[in-house]
């Protein structure tokens, strides 16, 4: 069904338009380098505006067109759920890992934040 042809959606305070701010949350995730990472509270930092619940919020919600393994937790913790796909991004993309000890469950790694880390800045090789 085209764009045209569909049928208004009359429910009470819906719309079609994403929130401003969950635009703005997703422009910062296109922006980040590949190979490089932001946590949600940085996001929001860059942003000045919420906080990292709201910024996993608007993840959740709509970040499913951006590249979402780039926000990130910031334990480094692979996103629950999500851990196989991110490695595959991370790995394919050269973001810098940490091994997993093997007392670790599944073996999965965990980003190195202190490599990984992105601070917005114009000049990819920056940290925060």
């Amino acid at each position: 069904m085209s764009e045209q042809s569909r049928p208004a959606d009359t429910r009470e305070g819906y719309t079609d338009e994403l929130p401003e701010y969950a635009e703005r949350v997703l422009e910062v995730a296109e922006r980040i380098p590949s190979g490089r990472v932001m946590t949600y509270g940085d996001v929001a930092e860059w942003l000045e505006e919420g906080g990292p619940r709201q910024v996993g919020r608007v993840m959740s919600l709509y970040g499913g067109a951006v590249p979402w393994w780039r926000v990130v937790r910031s334990d480094g913790v692979l996103l629950p759920g999500h851990e196989l796909r991110a490695l595959d991004h991370y790995r394919a993309e050269g973001t810098p890992l940490k091994t997993a000890s093997r007392a670790a469950e599944g073996h999965l790694p965990r980003l190195d934040m202190k490599r990984a880390r992105w601070d917005g800045g114009a000049d990819a090789g920056a940290h925060i």
